[in-house]
């Protein structure tokens, strides 16, 4: 079966599990024939990603959210604006889209999350069937428990779920618990697709609070934790590119730009983990059995770090309040049946896949009809 990838590349989470799936198709002697990144012009591509991926990459021009002026939470009159003057070129991406569906051959074409993935197959019907990947997709899953926020933004979160999936024959909802798949919604859950370094890595406790922070913004919270506590030693990642390797104020308070194998050594030597409550870091902490403090950056943050705290990995603040982190580890106890649960991964995603190319799996028109609805 030849696969094509569609990612959205803002953060790693997503451009993570495209890797883990590449390799887990590659094992069962699929090809991966191309990968397409969304990208915007603020990001680069990260290195970890660059040197592990083993299909061909492309990259297009792809929407994206812009953070606040303090560089800590996501501003959304921003980025509706930023995004509104860019529509001729997201025309050309969705173009370009399709066009590499059609010459590349794929009999499947995986999509993680990428919002013009669905605006392509809504304005030119691919033939191609498209299964969508994310965390996201949960937020569609009548069982989920939302936090108590606005609810024009809870409604905003479903309904750009939503756009990203049309034309798809399944969504896979990446979930921290096995939940009931709904069959009627085309929505399967799925564990988490963590990295092979993970699942074999060695897990320690030292004496050192790890973290990462999705918008540099918030190293100011950091800093002012650290004047007050500067015994504790911090080690923090960052997506900060006009920035060192590594950048050491201090004896005990290092940034350094992320780096997947660097990251997750500190993970796992850390005995505490701070983070903007990004999925993927989150289930790579839960897996190594780390405390987690989550200070979301945005609205699908905020739901990811409620979803997380109800499984107990953690606890949720507005600033990183390192203090609350460490007083919650005293007390925290790994989630054991999360590991069992991630391990099953490979198994339960190639059966979907594989059925995937199947006819009896797909009907474009079902497909089409149903996420074109936009129920809420």
């Amino acid at each position: 079966m030849k696969v094509l990838f569609i990612v959205q590349g803002e953060g790693r989470g997503h451009l993570t599990q495209a890797l883990t799936l590449e390799r887990m198709l590659r094992r069962h002697g699929h090809d991966v024939v191309e990968v397409l990144v969304g990208q915007s012009d603020s990001r680069r591509l990260p290195g970890f990603f660059n040197r592990n991926v083993k299909a061909p990459v492309k990259r297009f021009l792809s929407p994206n959210f812009l953070p606040a002026p303090a560089n800590r939470r996501v501003s959304m009159p921003r980025s509706v604006l930023y995004n509104l003057m860019r529509i001729p070129a997201y025309v050309y991406s969705m173009r370009y889209i399709n066009r590499r569906i059609r010459e590349t051959g794929a009999e499947l074409v995986v999509n993680f999350y990428e919002l013009l993935t669905g605006l392509t197959y809504l304005l030119f019907r691919p033939s191609v069937p498209q299964i969508s990947i994310g965390h996201q997709y949960l937020f569609l899953h009548p069982e989920f428990r939302f936090p108590r926020k606005n609810g024009a933004s809870l409604f905003f979160l479903r309904f750009f779920t939503r756009l990203t999936c049309i034309g798809a024959s399944r969504r896979l909802a990446l979930s921290f618990r096995a939940m009931p798949s709904i069959p009627a919604l085309r929505l399967d859950v799925i564990p988490p697709l963590l990295r092979l370094e993970v699942l074999t890595c060695e897990s320690t406790k030292g004496d050192y609070v790890h973290g990462y922070m999705l918008n540099a913004g918030f190293a100011a919270d950091v800093r002012a934790w650290h004047e007050r506590y500067p015994d504790v030693p911090l080690h923090f990642f960052w997506d900060k590119a006009d920035e060192d390797e590594v950048t050491a104020v201090d004896d005990t308070l290092t940034f350094h730009r992320i780096d997947d194998t660097a990251f997750l050594r500190y993970l796992a030597g850390c005995k505490a983990y701070a983070t903007t409550a990004g999925f993927e870091s989150v289930c790579e902490a839960m897996y190594l059995g780390k405390p987690l403090l989550m200070v979301p950056a945005h609205i699908e943050q905020d739901c990811n770090a409620y979803d997380a705290m109800l499984a107990e990995a953690g606890i949720t603040a507005g600033s990183f309040d390192l203090g609350r982190l460490l007083d919650f580890e005293r007390q925290y106890r790994p989630n054991v049946e999360f590991r069992y649960w991630v391990r099953s991964a490979e198994r339960i995603v190639m059966e979907i896949l594989e059925g995937a190319s199947r006819a009896e799996y797909y009907s474009s028109e079902m497909a089409y009809g149903y996420c074109n609805s936009f129920e809420m």
